[in-house]
């Protein structure tokens, strides 16, 4: 794992890019002050992928020397990734942070919510009721997330301090403004806050940043030689009993590897030779396509994201 480095850099004050990030760093940090300064009980929703590992380095770098001031928190589907999992563990034991890990089959044994079955069964849905629980039980008034304005329609009419209401639900149509970045905490009791730091970052901020920074991620990231089959055009994962895969759907070993790291059961790879941070910041850039569109999830209506958000989703 990389460490923090608390010697700042000199800044190459003729590169764009390397400005651009500075600017989306600083504006993060500020964020996060403000969620410190303004709540009683904040905490960062941690997925173990890259937007969530982003907002660990930024949080560690808005309060140095001390530590995250705040617990990490998971909720974890049953069908993650075993490369995440990994990750995040070693990740936590690392920065000494607390991690809070809330499971959706504790919702599903309790008969809160139903499993799915059948081709596209994905348990990415069910997280919302084990969200919404544990927001519940610790009495959580924010909660910072990684998502982007740029990831997806629903996303972009997100504030960036985004309030739910008593029973987890968000109204797109009843937000505060936000002029003059001043960031507004006030809320009723029985509120909570959503709050996302890099709401103006696009994908590959995030991966410049990444390379900026040296920051380490899961090996899922990188390309890398995989059982697989096809299914709708996408390539998904045969190595694991998650994933649905009918008699007809051949698994073929191809090198992949995957641009966001969701619910297996959902998160489609990508054919790819870039094994390294250079390799896939240049890949991102000539891309065309949107890395949400290997998320099957999105996919089973126009306003899937929408419909989720308004139920309490991330």
């Amino acid at each position: 794992m990389s460490t923090l480095i608390s010697e700042i850099a000199e800044v190459d004050t003729l590169n764009p890019s390397i400005l651009k990030s500075n600017a989306l760093e600083s504006e993060a940090i500020y964020i996060l002050r403000e969620v410190a300064a303004q709540f009683e009980r904040p905490v960062l929703l941690f997925s173990g992928g890259k937007d969530s590992i982003t907002l660990v380095r930024l949080a560690q770098k808005a309060f140095y020397p001390a530590k995250i001031p705040f617990p990490l928190m998971h909720i974890d589907t049953g069908h993650n990734f075993p490369e995440t999992i990994e990750f995040r563990d070693r990740l936590v034991e690392e920065l000494g942070v607390e991690l809070i890990v809330r499971n959706v089959q504790d919702s599903i044994d309790q008969g809160k919510v139903v499993e799915e079955t059948g081709k596209y069964a994905s348990r990415n849905t069910l997280q919302t009721t084990t969200l919404l629980d544990a927001i519940e039980e610790f009495k959580f008034d924010a909660c910072i997330g990684g998502a982007r304005r740029d990831e997806e329609k629903a996303r972009a009419k997100e504030r960036i301090f985004s309030v739910r209401d008593d029973f987890g639900q968000w109204d797109e149509k009843n937000q505060r403004p936000e002029l003059f970045d001043m960031l507004n905490g006030k809320i009723e009791l029985g509120q909570n806050v959503r709050v996302f730091p890099i709401s103006n970052w696009t994908e590959l901020d995030v991966w410049s940043y990444i390379e900026q920074e040296q920051i380490e991620i899961p090996s899922i990231y990188f390309a890398h030689k995989r059982n697989t089959f096809l299914r709708d055009g996408l390539i998904w994962s045969a190595e694991d009993d998650v994933v649905y895969r009918a008699e007809d759907e051949l698994v073929e070993e191809r090198m992949v590897r995957f641009r966001t790291v969701g619910d297996m059961s959902c998160t489609a790879a990508v054919e790819s030779y870039a094994d390294t941070i250079e390799k896939v910041v240049a890949e991102i850039r000539s891309s065309r396509i949107s890395e949400r569109g290997a998320r099957i999830d999105d996919k089973r209506s126009e306003a899937a994201m929408e419909k989720r958000k308004q139920q309490g989703y991330f």
